[in-house]
C-alpha cells in the first residue's frame, strides 16, 4: 500500500493512496488499515511527514563511497546518532537554518517508518515491523557539527527533516536508487544495495540498544556527493518507486 498524512479540514489524517485518490483512514495504519468513508483528489491535498516520530534514529557512514569523502573509514559497526521529532519537515516545505550556520548540506536518505514496537529484533524478521518506505533529507549544518565534535546541534535544529511524500510497502528496500538533484543538478546517486550494513542488520543493532515505537523513522545513510545548499537553492530526493520529496532553502 502507498500511505499519505494529509490535512483536512486543518487536522492531520492518515490515507491511503490509490491512484490518484486518497481514501482517508480513522487512525494511523500502524495497528492495520480502516477506512473512514472520505476521499480526497490528490490535487487537493496538503501532504505531511508520512511519520509521527517519537525520534528518528539515523546512521551514519552506511556506502562505502561516503565514508570515503568524509575522510574517517568505515566504522566498524553502524554509526547512530539521532533527530530529534523538532526536526520532522514536509513535502514540499522550506529549509531555513539560523544565521549563525555558515554550510547547510543536503543528505538523501531512504528511511524506514516503524509499524509496531520493536525490541530486540532478529535481523531476518525486520520487515514484520516496517510500515513502509519513504525518503528525507538530512539536513545538515556542516560547519556545526564538525565544531561541536558530536552531531546533535548540527543535525537536530528545526525542520531538519523532511520527509515523503508518502510511505509505501511496494517497493524492494535491498535494491533502490536514491538519487539528490540541487537546483535539476544530480548530486548524489546511489543504491541501496551498496550499503555497508543492510537494513535487517540495522534493525538488530539499533533494537538491541533501544525501542522503536510505531511511527518512530531510521534514516539508513546517505551516499557520496554530500554538499552544500543556499537559500533560493531547490533541494529533491528521488528514490525508485517511493517519488520525489521536494523541499525549497529559504
Amino acid at each position: 500500500m502507498k500511505y499519505v498524512r494529509i490535512l483536512r479540514d486543518e487536522t492531520p489524517v492518515w490515507g491511503v493512496l490509490q491512484g490518484d485518490t486518497v481514501r482517508t483512514l480513522t487512525c494511523p495504519p500502524y495497528e492495520g488499515v480502516c477506512y473512514d468513508g472520505g476521499s480526497l483528489p490528490l490535487s487537493a491535498c496538503t501532504l505531511l511527514a508520512p511519520c509521527e516520530a517519537t525520534k528518528i534514529v539515523c546512521v551514519g557512514k552506511n556506502y562505502y563511497d561516503h565514508a570515503m569523502e568524509m575522510g574517517e573509514g568505515v566504522p566498524a559497526q553502524p554509526l547512530l546518532f539521532l533527530k530529534a521529532p523538532n526536526t520532522i519537515n514536509h513535502p514540499e516545505g522550506t529549509v531555513h537554518a539560523p544565521d549563525f550556520v555558515q554550510r547547510l548540506d543536503y543528505e538523501g536518505e531512504l528511511a524506514v517508518v516503524v509499524r509496531r514496537r520493536a525490541k530486540d529484533v532478529k535481523a531476518e524478521d525486520f520487515a514484520d515491523y516496517v510500515l513502509g518506505y519513504t525518503c528525507l533529507n538530512d539536513v545538515t549544518a556542516r560547519d556545526i557539527q564538525k565544531g561541536d565534535g558530536q552531531w546533535s546541534r548540527g543535525k537536530s535544529m528545526d525542520g531538519f527533516a523532511p520527509m515523503g511524500p508518502l510511505v509505501t510497502d511496494e517497493v524492494n528496500p535491498a535494491d533502490l536508487g536514491v538519487e539528490t538533484r540541487l537546483n535539476g543538478t544530480v548530486v548524489q546517486s546511489g543504491r541501496t544495495s551498496q550499503f555497508i550494513t543492510p537494513l535487517g542488520e540495522l534493525f538488530a543493532f539499533i533494537t538491541a540498544s533501544m525501542t522503536l515505537e510505531p511511527g518512530d523513522v531510521v534514516a539508513t545513510g546517505t551516499p557520496a556527493g554530500i554538499g552544500p545548499m543556499k537559500p533560493g537553492d531547490t533541494v529533491e530526493v528521488e528514490i525508485e518507486g517511493i517519488g520525489v520529496l521536494r523541499s525549497r532553502v529559504v
